[in-house]
């Protein structure tokens, strides 16, 4: 799927181990929890991060390993290689049966339509040339889904990779109507807002990076498991209250400090308009998140429909998350 805008990578490939004593760690964490991240350790998995620590803070010791791709993350869960990944693992568990289940919903794939102002609503769009991300990939889900709502058809179907590209394509005039991040989109209006608008977008965004395990081992780490989900769902409810609680957490415990002050600088501006965007849901998942889901990714054309008969459990285990709404309430 389309990936973010890469705000302070540290690494492309980084192994970063935090142990707890041993006396500290719950019964079933005797070992450090292996982390696969399908993203760089960036500004944007921030968050997780501080969960992460939180989760230690309660004895969990964990071992994260940061990958480029996704795909990397995803394999290494699958060959027992990590024990927690994070990416979008719907397609692998259903087109390789793969045991996977899906934790908590750690971002949402909040994308915006963009337009030259000459295209006032979604109908003047109709039979126009429309610029996508990649064939198969999120902005030409979103697209095909707003189409069909707005029965309209696209023109020309063009492809150019990463959102940052496509704004300078617009900048330049060589774009007129494409589908980018919430970063570039704030830098598009920053630069031309005079020239170009925001056209609506979908009300309810599908899961972009999910939290997951094996059944297997979620079944032999309970307590653990519990732990993280409780921890991650926390921090994402105090974030959608305050989204300074990140900043204060990193500067708290070191984390990103090898990154320029200028980065670090737009760590609570960038939670802040996430936050609002819909980017990180409080709510962490569920029933009706997964349903969002199958409908999006069987639009997309990474999981085989209809979705109404994709069945929740297949995808999901929703014991940890109902246990940690039970205990901090709602």
């Amino acid at each position: 799927m389309i990936r973010k805008t890469g705000l302070g990578v540290l690494a492309a490939a980084l192994a970063v181990t935090m142990l707890a004593p041993a006396a500290q760690r719950p019964a079933a964490a005797a070992e450090a929890v292996r982390v696969a991240l399908g993203d760089v350790v960036s500004v944007e998995t921030l968050a997780f991060v501080v969960a992460m620590e939180r989760a230690k803070d309660r004895g969990v010791a964990y071992e994260l390993t940061s990958f480029a791709k996704e795909e990397l993350a995803l394999q290494a869960v699958v060959n027992g290689q990590a024990d927690l990944g994070v990416g979008t693992p719907y397609s692998v568990i259903q087109k390789a049966k793969v045991p996977l289940r899906n934790l908590f919903q750690m971002s949402a794939l909040v994308f915006f339509p963009v337009a030259d102002k000459k295209y006032k609503t979604w109908k003047d769009l109709d039979g126009q040339p429309f610029t996508f991300h990649a064939r198969g990939t999120g902005t030409e889900a979103i697209g095909s889904i707003i189409a069909k709502r707005e029965g309209i058809s696209f023109g020309q179907r063009s492809y150019v990779p990463g959102s940052e590209n496509r704004i300078i394509g617009m900048i330049n005039g060589q774009i007129n109507a494409t589908i980018v991040d919430l970063a570039n989109k704030n830098l598009l209006m920053s630069k031309a807002a005079d020239r170009f608008h925001i056209l609506p977008g979908l009300d309810t965004p599908a899961s972009d990076e999910l939290v997951f395990a094996s059944q297997k081992w979620i079944d032999a780490n309970r307590q653990t498991v519990d732990v993280i989900v409780e921890e991650l769902l926390n921090l994402w409810r105090e974030m959608s209250k305050d989204p300074a609680v990140v900043e204060r957490e990193r500067a708290k415990r070191g984390l990103l400090a090898d990154l320029p002050k200028e980065v670090l600088s737009e760590v609570t501006k960038f939670y802040t308009e996430g936050t609002a965007a819909g980017l990180y849901n409080p709510i962490g998942g569920g029933e009706a998140v997964a349903k969002g889901d199958f409908d999006f990714y069987v639009s997309a054309g990474q999981l085989q429909g209809p979705a109404e008969s994709l069945a929740v459990g297949d995808y999901w285990d929703l014991r940890p998350l109902e246990a940690a709404r039970k205990k901090l309430g709602g």
